[in-house]
């Protein structure tokens, strides 16, 4: 046994079982692939709602279970029939009259079973076929590709699925070609500047002055910002943006976040305003990306805010217990977004006509709220300026 627990595989599981007990019970903790609209963790199957949600399998199991009683008596008939023929056993046929018309009541079921197969054969076989076909053209590229819901209850079932999947697919790719689209947009716009001013300066044309080499290094920021907001958002949807939680006050992190972008503010005219109910809150967060959220509120916010406006941070709690929750809110007073440009102001990309951003600062602050378990949402109306809030777990 000694040896045994040496051994590196059990070694493994046994530090696997141990991590397991450190990070709690899976059920806790909802994985980032799971559909929102789907509780977590799931309720688990019992035989009633197997039943209650298979019945093709329970349909074909009666006919099953009825086909073998009959096989059994005709089979054990025709056995004895035998026996008594060779004179093992000895019974006379006039007992046994009611095996007749049994024998023909399990010939006619048996016709009845052929018919009914085949023509519940005959229904699959159509739609199974569309089924495979429209498979194909997905595996091709082609996620166009439908089928129409029809045949028995359960290949209905199976086409709404696969119809189901194949739009999910069909958006998921028109989503990665509108973002290598973008995305090649936005890289050859600062690449176009930097090649034209190097150029310039290696052909004379340009001095290698500071404000020429200045130029070059804010449009390879502007080159870092993005590449490492792809890379937020990548992670993100792939379930891998890890959060390094640790107890964080909240109100000292709005602060210090204010405090780097006063020198901005007042170079705009722009008054940043902070209403803060309490001097400090400790929440269970990663405070750098807390501070990328609300880095990039407050950029858009001064950005959009005109001279001599002003900007309003504050925070509340909302709820009590379990369900206590810290709400950060950043209102400016700009031209506001237009009711029609609202619900999409989080996606990827997303920039109305008088957007001078690069449309991935909300998105990026929305994946990192989620991460947290909280929620982010924007209020605006055109002429009235824009508030957007999230709110975290306490």
């Amino acid at each position: 046994m000694e040896q045994r627990s040496g051994h590196p595989g059990f070694e493994r599981s046994s530090r696997h079982n141990r991590d397991f007990s450190r990070r709690g019970d899976w059920r806790e903790h909802r994985p980032p692939w799971w559909p929102e609209n789907e509780e977590w963790p799931p309720k688990r199957s019992h035989w009633r709602n197997w039943r209650a949600r298979n019945p093709f399998l329970r349909r074909l199991g009666c006919v099953f279970a009825v086909f073998n009683l009959f096989s059994f008596i005709f089979i054990a008939a025709i056995i004895g029939l035998i026996l008594n023929a060779f004179g093992i056993i000895h019974f006379s046929l006039d007992q046994f009259q009611w095996l007749f018309p049994l024998g023909g009541l399990f010939l006619a079921f048996v016709i009845a079973m052929i018919a009914l197969a085949g023509l519940n054969l005959r229904r699959m076989s159509g739609p199974l076929d569309d089924l495979l076909d429209a498979s194909n053209k997905i595996a091709e590229g082609d996620y166009s590709a439908r089928v129409d819901e029809r045949g028995p209850r359960e290949v209905r079932s199976l086409a709404r699925a696969f119809n189901s999947m194949a739009a999910r697919l069909e958006v998921d790719d028109q989503q990665r070609r509108a973002m290598l689209a973008d995305v090649s947009h936005e890289l050859r716009t600062p690449l176009t500047i930097i090649r034209g001013n190097i150029e310039g300066i290696l052909d004379g044309m340009y001095p290698a002055d500071e404000a020429r080499m200045k130029s070059i290094l804010e449009e390879t920021q502007v080159l870092s910002r993005l590449v490492e907001d792809l890379r937020t958002l990548s992670l993100a949807e792939s379930g891998a943006l890890q959060l390094k939680r640790e107890p964080t006050d909240l109100v000292s992190l709005i602060r210090e976040t204010v405090a780097a972008f006063q020198s901005q503010a007042d170079e705009a005219d722009i008054k940043i305003e902070m209403s803060l109910s309490k001097n400090e809150l400790s929440l269970e967060v990663d405070p750098e990306r807390i501070r990328q959220v609300l880095t990039n509120l407050l950029s858009n916010a001064l950005r959009y805010s005109p001279r001599g406006g002003a900007v309003k941070i504050g925070w509340s709690e909302s709820g009590s217990g379990p369900g206590r929750r810290a709400i950060v809110s950043v209102e400016d007073a700009g031209p506001g977004i237009a009711s029609n440009d609202l619900p999409h102001v989080f996606d990827r990309f997303y920039k109305s006509a008088d957007s001078r951003g690069m449309g991935l600062g909300l998105s990026i602050a929305k994946v990192i709220v989620e991460a947290h378990g909280g929620e982010i949402k924007a209020e605006s109306e055109a002429g009235s300026g824009t508030k957007i809030s999230f709110s975290l777990p306490c």
